[in-house]
């Protein structure tokens, strides 16, 4: 299903971060003869997303050349260190009055999909629960929708887990959304998660 890109949804790609437990940049390592980063960067881009935001930190100066000739907007997170509640607060900075909703997308999930990612917007513009995020074999993943109701509390998050301390507060006001995409589990933060996410693409081929 495409949505109007005029939905006013934007979607915020989370890649500040330094990587500690790789041990090197994740964000550009290489993947499918681009980086880990651009295709998260793509999938979003040519998803229904009104418009895409990368929240850049560690190394930015390495990484934003990469990210050139795109349609879409970076923001620099001084204080990425101090975790990712601050990335998300930083990138919520960058949108307007007239975003309604926005949809956070790690970056270091390469082989979520748009597909999945519109399905997760069109079960947004069904229902407008708060919160809506995927399902793959009962389990939850990434990337997770919020919509404005919760950025004042997303503005206000002090600890280092993301949004995720939202999802009590809403409880049963949260929209779980069946995918058959496991790529919503794998995302990357060692040189194991690394080797078996090429062997994942290697055997997709």
């Amino acid at each position: 299903m495409v949505l109007n890109r005029f939905s006013r949804i934007a979607g915020i790609v989370l890649a500040a971060g330094e990587g500690s437990r790789m041990g090197r940049t994740k964000q550009i390592l290489p993947f499918r003869g681009q980086t880990i980063l651009e295709s998260v960067v793509d999938s979003a881009i040519a998803s229904s997303l009104q418009r895409v935001v990368v929240v850049l930190g560690h190394q930015a100066d390495e990484i934003k050349p990469i990210l050139k000739k795109r349609d879409l907007t970076i923001v620099l997170n001084p204080n990425f260190a101090r975790g990712l509640s601050s990335s998300l607060k930083v990138g919520l900075l960058a949108l307007d009055e007239k975003t309604e909703a926005v949809l956070f997308l790690l970056g270091d999930q390469p082989l979520v999909t748009t597909e999945t990612i519109d399905l997760i917007l069109a079960a947004y513009k069904r229902s407008h629960n708060p919160i809506v995020l995927p399902v793959f074999e009962g389990r939850r993943g990434n990337p997770v929708l919020f919509s404005r109701e919760t950025f004042c509390l997303i503005e206000s998050l002090i600890e280092d887990y993301g949004a995720r301390s939202l999802f009590k507060k809403y409880d049963g006001r949260i929209l779980k959304v069946p995918v058959d995409d496991p790529a919503i589990h794998i995302d990357i933060d060692t040189e194991d998660d690394y080797r078996r996410l090429l062997r994942l693409d290697a055997k997709s081929k």
